[in-house]
């Protein structure tokens, strides 16, 4: 399988979510977060850096869950990009 290369767009919008994940971390840390959710830790830092632009939507619900956002929260979010409102 060939993986289609990403767009600056999804790109934007992997930034976007990941610094969303983040404020909604607050002080926590990223081991906590991650453990929570089931995740290790790196795959959380680099999901917040945007370095995982699209991660599995799994991933993304278990991590809503722990930081008690909706995926509705967090699709408007990166919708925002999508579509250029601001």
């Amino acid at each position: 399988m060939v993986r289609i290369p990403l767009t600056p767009a999804d790109r934007e919008r992997g930034e976007r979510l990941g610094a969303v994940l983040r404020g909604a971390r607050g002080e926590r840390s990223i081991g906590e977060v991650a453990a929570l959710a089931g995740i290790s830790a790196e795959t959380l830092r680099k999901i917040e850096t945007g370095r995982i632009p699209t991660p599995a939507f799994f991933t993304v619900a278990a991590l809503a869950a722990v930081l008690d956002l909706s995926l509705d929260q967090l699709s408007g979010a990166t919708e925002e990009v999508r579509t250029g409102r601001t």
